[in-house]
């Protein structure tokens, strides 16, 4: 079943075009990646299914019914969470405040409790430093932290932004293992990442983007034995 599809997707920055008619899908259950460069527009498709960026042209489905031209705050409302590049945490706040910021939806407030205690249990690391400012905690603990926030909104479609971005490779190592927990836990997951290596390993489904175009999509494994793939992202 398709969690979200987006169909014939075309996007702007002014006269600058982004995106030229990116199609994929995301099925309940499944981590879908989408591999490719920088610059190749990947955060860009991601902000535009948040509602960050407005279409030129084409659809966004979740479930059935369209959202593209929804506010940023409905389209969170109905479950999408975003795992922004970079953490976005609030570094003078407490680890306890920086989750309770995520738990600002109306359908979950009433779960903010019962919320926590299950991101506490996911990360104890998290529970130990409750107390602390986030701007004290390592690089992979502020990881874990923008994750827990982002469980706070109880989401059905989790997407992360280059998660392993700017960390240690033991820490890159467990960040992975993380999202393939979520994926046990029966979470979907669209990841954009530039680790094409641990990507296409725990990747059910992934689409290749250059340009602002899709130009490959296939199960992570035939991706990973695909020869312009390995030698374009993988060095060899």
């Amino acid at each position: 079943m398709k969690v979200m599809e987006i169909v014939d997707l075309s996007v702007f920055y002014g006269d600058v075009q982004a995106l030229w008619g990116v199609s994929l899908s995301v099925d309940a259950g499944k981590i879908v990646a989408l591999i490719g460069a920088n610059g190749a527009g990947k955060t860009t498709t991601m902000k535009t299914i948040c509602g960050i960026n407005p279409i030129a042209s084409g659809r966004i489905l979740y479930g059935n019914r369209e959202i593209n031209g929804l506010p940023v705050h409905e389209i969170a409302e109905m479950g999408i969470t975003l795992v922004p590049e970079g953490r976005q945490l609030f570094p003078k706040m407490s680890v306890e405040d920086n989750l309770l910021v995520g738990s600002y939806l109306k359908r979950t407030r009433q779960n903010r409790q019962k919320n926590m205690n299950r991101v506490f249990e996911i990360f104890p690391r998290l529970a130990e430093r409750k107390r602390q400012t986030a701007e004290t905690l390592s690089g992979g603990e502020q990881q874990m932290l923008a994750i827990g926030r982002a469980l706070m909104q109880e989401p059905k479609l989790i997407m992360f932004d280059e998660p392993s971005i700017g960390l240690a490779p033991i820490l890159v190592m467990e960040i992975f293992r993380i999202i393939q927990e979520l994926h046990s836990m029966g979470m979907t997951i669209f990841l954009v990442e530039q680790n094409v290596h641990h990507t296409l390993k725990i990747a059910d489904d992934c689409y290749v983007m250059e340009n602002g175009r899709i130009v490959g999509h296939g199960t992570g494994s035939e991706l990973e034995s695909d020869p312009k793939i390995r030698e374009a992202y993988l060095g060899f």
